[in-house]
């Protein structure tokens, strides 16, 4: 099965998205199923996982609300408050939804001292004893950082975003390569996900051979069984459509991946990370 472990819907309706602006006009749009649904059948694309694009638990309820009308849809990956009192209320009742399978930490524009306050430690630590997958979004310059957040919680069931955002524009590797290498080796338990790279590069003037020195360096550390497809639809748009996204990472994957391992990649991976029902 082939599983987009990283897309968005979000309707503008709702009112509450505050980095949609007028200015990005591909981007200030709504977003729903039924204008991702061709492309995914264009690309043999069964399942999705749907990830928060704001920090409220109202968009979490609003993704959830979609599962229950959209056969893709295989998860949700949702945004708790950990500096909130209630947090764990939050928690409990969203885990009531069969659909609700992660949330994330969006720490790419704020500073990193966030993650290390007491209380969002402490959430973290509630994630790391429920094995809860947490999806951790950050930019190369913070990698270093993680590892040591990962420090503090070794056993958190998290998934890195978008290979954490090297500047593939500008073909930087280092120190990225380097601290990424040292996540994947001490932290066996962390996935990383193969997406939202065509946004890092140039958006006009991109090529395959870009991105093959990140891909190959994550599939090289993390192993097959550690990494999974994602679109960042409909982000990617600002660069690419669905299907260019799609066939830049089967391209710039190692060619001598087997049968097997292309399908964990592709699938299996997310499937397994998620605990999905697929």
């Amino acid at each position: 099965m082939r599983i987009d472990s990283h897309q968005h819907y979000w309707s503008l309706d709702r009112g509450d998205y505050g980095w949609l602006t007028p200015d990005v006009p591909v981007l200030y749009q709504t977003y729903l199923p039924k204008d991702l649904e061709a492309h995914l059948q264009a690309n043999g694309i069964q399942k999705t996982i749907v990830v928060q694009a704001e920090p409220t638990v109202a968009e979490t309820d609003f993704m959830l609300s979609l599962c229950e009308q959209t056969d893709t849809i295989a998860g949700v990956v949702g945004w708790l408050d950990l500096e909130s009192p209630t947090y764990q209320e939050d928690y409990a009742r969203l885990r009531q939804n069969p659909f609700f399978k992660g949330i994330r930490i969006m720490l790419q524009d704020i500073d990193m001292e966030f993650a290390f306050r007491p209380g969002v430690l402490e959430g973290l630590r509630f994630m790391e004893k429920e094995q809860f997958p947490v999806d951790v979004l950050i930019k190369s310059h913070q990698v270093e950082d993680t590892y040591k957040l990962l420090e503090l919680v070794p056993n958190l069931r998290a998934v890195i975003d978008h290979i954490a955002k090297p500047v593939i524009s500008k073909q930087e590797l280092e120190p990225w390569q380097t601290h990424m290498a040292r996540i994947a080796k001490d932290f066996p338990g962390v996935y990383c996900k193969l997406s939202g790279m065509v946004t890092e590069a140039d958006h006009d003037h991109w090529e395959e051979a870009h991105f093959v020195p990140y891909v190959h360096h994550i599939v090289e550390h993390f192993g097959t069984k550690r990494v999974m497809y994602g679109s960042d639809w409909p982000v990617c748009l600002l660069a690419a459509q669905y299907s260019e996204v799609y066939a830049l990472l089967r391209n710039t994957l190692p060619k001598q991946l087997s049968d097997t391992e292309l399908d964990d990649v592709l699938g299996r991976n997310a499937a397994v990370f998620y605990r999905l029902e697929v």
